[in-house]
């Protein structure tokens, strides 16, 4: 089966890639992904191509990849074929997908709200039909909140999983290599071969216990974590899993946790990105040079409280999570806004999404967004974080939440142009 690349007309509806539709990467003649096509965040080395981490100083001053990036390798050799760089945020140091250089990749579900980030243009490709399934990272959620905003399927991998290699940092503590999907199955079947697993089993591993977390949950809008709950009650009808109810630590400690992942996040994208930065002087969008600015000053001294909170995590899940189980909250804390909303509101909405995703990008734990809930008409993610390891876990139950996508599926509203 020979892999097709995508129109140029149905690439340019989406506003998602900065480079393509064209063959980037020949996929393999045979494999578990033989004949797909997808997409790579503008982080990963393409062979041939420069990147430029969503900003126009950085894809100057960028040398031409020798070379693919280990996790675009691994699809390759699998089979799959890369037919664009899809658009991210700057430095990937955003959770809203707009772009002040390229542009804001569109959600097909409302094309006046974001797509989220900071693997916008993963999402946007994903969630328009462009591709199956395409290459995205996570370090404090930009695999999961644009798979929630864009309803469609996302996973963030175990913390050192994946080999990084060929991929622009932002805090190499918390970075992960994810995959944004239209299904579950397309999301097990790409991701297993990420993870160097054996091609989906017949009996997979199954999801025995969902633990919903409502203390996390009620960082989120509350009709959305209404909805969640609803979707999570069918999740476990359809795994045939109990479903029980706990505070995983408390507002006071899950505001902790949140600080506890700025103090590391902050001071380690100076250290990551500061030289560059002080050299070049790079034209930031308004947001970016904001947050780089607290980076830049932020102090070094309170960088150990994410090694704290990480073991307190890890410590707390082996309590509450015993094989089989997996813990459940949302995967942001609302639909996706309105690109124009103003700055206040977006920094409430993000400050609540971030106590939500830290908790996996501490402890380096696995985490998934399946597209199972709604709010008026927008989708809403449900996330399921597992332990350190449980990533087949994680993809099995995705798969088995592609039972109760069907009703949803038709409900996005196709991809216009401008």
């Amino acid at each position: 089966m020979s892999a097709v690349v995508p129109s140029t007309e149905a690439a340019a509806a989406t506003g998602a890639l900065r480079v393509g539709p064209a063959m980037l990467a020949q996929g393999a003649a045979t494999g578990p992904l033989a004949g797909t096509v997808t997409v790579t965040k503008d982080l990963f080395e393409i062979a041939g191509q420069r990147i430029a981490a969503g900003n126009p100083d950085w894809l100057a001053d960028a040398e031409v990849a020798t070379s693919n990036a280990a996790a675009v390798q691994r699809w390759v050799d699998a089979g799959a074929s890369v037919v664009g760089i899809s658009h991210s945020d700057e430095l990937a140091f955003s959770l809203s997908g707009t772009n002040v250089h390229y542009g804001t990749p569109r959600n097909p579900h409302d094309p006046d709200r974001i797509p989220g980030g900071s693997s916008s243009g993963s999402a946007a490709a994903v969630a328009a039909g462009l591709v199956d399934y395409a290459l995205a990272t996570d370090t404090g959620g930009s695999t999961r909140v644009p798979a929630s905003y864009c309803g469609i399927f996302g996973i963030r991998t175990t913390h050192g999983r994946v080999p990084t290699a060929g991929l622009v940092p932002l805090v190499p503590r918390f970075d992960t290599v994810g995959v944004l999907a239209a299904t579950g199955d397309d999301l097990e079947r790409a991701t297993r071969v990420l993870l160097g697993s054996a091609p989906v089993p017949e009996a997979a591993p199954a999801v025995t216990r969902i633990v919903l977390a409502q203390d996390v949950l009620a960082l989120a809008d509350p009709d959305a974590a209404d909805a969640v709950v609803a979707a999570v009650d069918r999740l476990a009808a359809q795994l045939g899993a109990e479903r029980t109810v706990v505070d995983l630590a408390g507002p006071e400690t899950l505001g902790r946790w949140r600080g506890a992942f700025m103090a590391r996040q902050l001071p380690e994208i100076w250290r990551t990105h500061g030289e560059w930065v002080t050299a070049r002087e790079p034209a930031f969008g308004p947001g970016i040079t904001a947050r780089m600015n607290d980076a830049r000053s932020a102090p070094t001294d309170a960088m150990h409280l994410a090694d704290e909170a990480r073991d307190e995590i890890r410590a707390r899940l082996a309590e509450i999570l015993p094989e089989g189980a997996v813990l459940a909250f949302a995967a942001a804390s609302g639909p996706a806004p309105l690109i124009e909303l103003d700055a206040a509101a977006k920094g409430s909405l993000r400050g609540r999404t971030i106590a939500m995703t830290c908790i996996a990008g501490l402890a380096g734990l696995p985490a998934v967004s399946l597209p199972l809930a709604e709010l008026d008409g927008l989708p809403v993610g449900v996330c399921l974080v597992g332990r350190p390891g449980d990533d087949e876990l994680l993809l099995a139950a995705a798969r088995s939440a592609d039972a109760l996508t069907g009703a949803r599926a038709s409900s996005a509203v196709p991809a216009t142009t401008a």
